[in-house]
């Protein structure tokens, strides 16, 4: 007698074991640390900006402020000259930024989409000047600035700064990674160059446009050594230059230091904060083509 095959129960399947899901990335795990590690000194800077001098002269030092002290806050505020200082930054880093922003898209268009002689030479010679340390440079920008009788001015400041090299070669590489259908339609309707630039390539730029501008003033407002040599005059101090009046040979007050690099840092923060996603679009797409 057989037994029938269909009778046979089929072998029971046992669930499939889940992996456990992290209500965040894995990533995480590793940015957290490294996030507290990087902003540990930003919370220092705040902290001891509200500290009182020998709290902060204190050994070993006081890593919580006793009561909030804003003396050197005042003490900054109440600089006659503060504000001019950072008036001053203000006037370099916008005429730099918008500087840079004209000047580079024109160059950076040019070598994106003409092809004329000598133009792979010169863009592999523009992009070696980056390698150039500032220090080397340094005493032939004095002199030509002399020569201009830009010294002592923030003209000073403006004029070497007006298109850097980095911004010629960011905006290229973005262009490059537009399609050249667009272009070329406008052209068709009788578009020029220049209009096409600007009607049709910087709108679409705006990632690199972005980062362009950002990294060009943080790069000014924050500078210091080319201020320290080119002017002399304090009514002319950009605000970093200013807040180094703030110590002295033989004495620091160094809450009004703090309290002055907190000013310094916060226009830093929000351009950084207000163009952080445009930013990383522009990183991630100006590569794509050499």
């Amino acid at each position: 007698m057989t037994a029938r095959i269909d009778s046979v129960p089929a072998p029971r399947t046992l669930p499939a074991l889940r992996r456990p899901r992290l209500p965040f990335s894995a990533w995480h795990l590793l940015l957290l640390p490294l996030a507290l590690v990087f902003a540990a000194p930003l919370v220092w800077l705040l902290l001891s900006s509200v500290m009182s001098n020998a709290e902060i002269n204190r050994f070993p030092p006081s890593l919580w402020p006793s009561r909030v002290d804003f003396a050197g806050y005042r003490y900054v505020l109440e600089n006659a000259l503060f504000l001019r200082w950072i008036g001053n930054s203000l006037i370099v880093s916008a005429v730099t930024v918008v500087s840079n922003l004209l000047f580079g898209a024109l160059g950076g268009y040019a070598f994106a989409r003409m092809r004329f002689a000598g133009s792979r030479v010169l863009l592999g010679l523009m992009i070696a000047t980056m390698a150039i340390p500032f220090q080397l440079t340094m005493i032939p920008t004095f002199l030509v600035m002399k020569k201009l009788g830009l010294i002592d001015s923030l003209g000073a400041l403006i004029v070497p700064s007006l298109v850097t090299p980095f911004a010629v070669f960011l905006l290229r590489q973005f262009f490059l990674s537009l399609p050249r259908e667009l272009e070329e339609a406008a052209w068709i309707d009788g578009c020029s160059r220049l209009r096409v630039l600007f009607t049709i390539v910087l709108p679409l730029s705006r990632p690199a446009l972005s980062t362009v501008a950002v990294l060009t003033f943080l790069s000014t407002w924050n500078d210091l050594t080319w201020p320290l040599i080119a002017l002399n005059h304090d009514t002319t101090y950009t605000l970093q230059l200013g807040l180094t009046t703030f110590q002295g040979q033989h004495h620091t007050n160094w809450a009004a230091v703090m309290a002055g690099n907190v000013i310094t840092v916060l226009p830093v923060l929000l351009a950084f904060l207000g163009a952080q996603k445009t930013f990383i679009q522009s990183i991630t797409s100006s590569g794509l083509k050499a």
